[in-house]
């Protein structure tokens, strides 16, 4: 029987839980050109997995003051894969980075994970499961649209649950870095290198690359960058409309 999951689990405390103000500090300067946000929090979301999602880490962000407010990471364990498929899936992806035994001794099913997602969310006010609807005061961010408008709801699917109403907007950060900087990024290493901001952890270790992704945030927010929703679902089976006229296909 594998262990859940605790935040206290010495384990994983041991592997993830760097001192995350140090790792995303807020670096003051002259240069900073931060402008008012419409958005208080940014809840930088970067899914690992494929097939089904394997890790779900979430870096909280002040939006305003650019401080590292709080995290939120999670293993998430298939269940619609073989073992064995599962065990060799998790060695070949988790093995390079020497968490794979971490993995095994803590992911729990999507369906867990995101209850204890909105415990979480409920926690620092950004959402109410009576309530229903879109996040309070914050939103997601993700490095292209693939977790949000692809990963999510397929996973939804596999799991037998309704998309939760708080994945229906998010913020692309590939088109406010487009537009704000007037230059495509592919991707989240693009952006570090043109914006000389050295790589922390292991690139495709979820939790890394949401710190990662988290960092080139910050320095957009004090670069000036205003950081607003990107895209927006009409229902939980309706297409995505993209608010963006200039953005990343």
């Amino acid at each position: 029987m594998h262990n859940v999951l605790q935040m206290n689990d010495a384990m994983h405390l041991e592997k993830f839980s760097h001192n995350l103000k140090m790792d995303l500090p807020v670096n003051a300067s002259a240069t900073d050109k931060s402008k008012p946000q419409k958005l208080e929090y940014l809840l930088i979301l970067d899914l690992e997995g494929r097939v089904e999602i394997l890790e779900f880490p979430v870096m909280m962000i002040d939006a305003q003051n650019r401080e590292f407010v709080d995290s939120f990471h999670r293993f998430v364990r298939p269940t619609a894969m073989s073992e064995q498929r599962t065990t060799e899936y998790i060695e070949g992806k988790y093995g390079k980075f020497g968490v794979d035994r971490v993995w095994h001794d803590t992911a729990t099913p999507f369906k867990q994970v995101l209850q204890e997602f909105e415990d979480w969310l409920g926690n620092h006010n950004l959402w109410k499961k009576e309530q229903g609807g879109s996040l309070n005061r914050g939103a997601f961010v993700t490095c292209g649209n693939w977790d949000l408008k692809t990963k999510v709801p397929e996973q939804c699917k596999v799991s037998k649950i309704n998309l939760p109403t708080y994945f229906m907007e998010w913020i692309n950060l590939k088109d406010i870095y487009l537009n704000f900087y007037n230059r495509r990024a592919t991707g989240m290493m693009t952006m570090m290198r043109e914006l000389q901001l050295p790589i922390v952890g292991n690139h495709h270790l979820g939790i890394d690359d949401s710190k990662n992704i988290a960092r080139v945030v910050q320095r957009m927010l004090a670069d000036g960058a205003v950081i607003q929703i990107t895209a927006k679902r009409q229902s939980a089976t309706g297409d995505v409309r993209f608010l963006f006229k200039d953005r990343i296909r």
